[in-house]
């Protein structure tokens, strides 16, 4: 039982010793700060799998522009079809544009008859995009995807 204590105690030493060698200077990533906006029409339908696409533009505050292809796949308990209109998203946590573009996670529930709105934030690593919208349609159902931003 000594041995052990003794044997762990000077582990914790040579570990405590080995950490006032290393430098202590500020060794973190380069923070994220470019923040973009995206405005897009979109249209789609689900029963059962899910299915949009559209486009839009992204521009970010560092004087980068780009029109983008969006398309979302899924699956769940949905049905109906839709269209949004001049949504609005604004992406945090990129350091250039080229971060912009991917697939983002996506679940959420939908619930509409005519004119709707939705809000949903996605997520891609790091990176988010919370997206509103207004739009037309029928839609309900709950689901899980991806939203896909490409370059056009």
């Amino acid at each position: 039982m000594i041995k052990r204590t003794f044997g762990m105690a000077a582990l914790v030493m040579a570990c405590a010793g080995a950490m006032t060698v290393l430098p202590t200077g500020n060794a973190r990533a380069a923070e994220a700060s470019v923040k973009c906006d995206l405005t897009y029409n979109l249209s789609g339908w689900s029963l059962i799998y899910k299915h949009a696409q559209g486009s839009g533009m992204i521009t970010c505050d560092n004087g980068q522009r780009a029109s983008v292809k969006i398309t979302v796949v899924g699956g769940g308990l949905t049905a109906g079809k839709y269209h949004i209109d001049n949504g609005k998203g604004e992406i945090s946590n990129v350091h250039s544009i080229q971060d912009v573009y991917g697939d983002y996670a996506q679940a959420g529930a939908e619930a509409g008859v005519v004119k709707s709105a939705s809000a949903q934030v996605l997520t891609k690593g790091t990176t988010s995009l919370a997206l509103t919208g207004t739009g037309q349609g029928v839609n309900l159902g709950v689901s899980v995807g991806k939203f896909t931003i490409s370059k056009r």
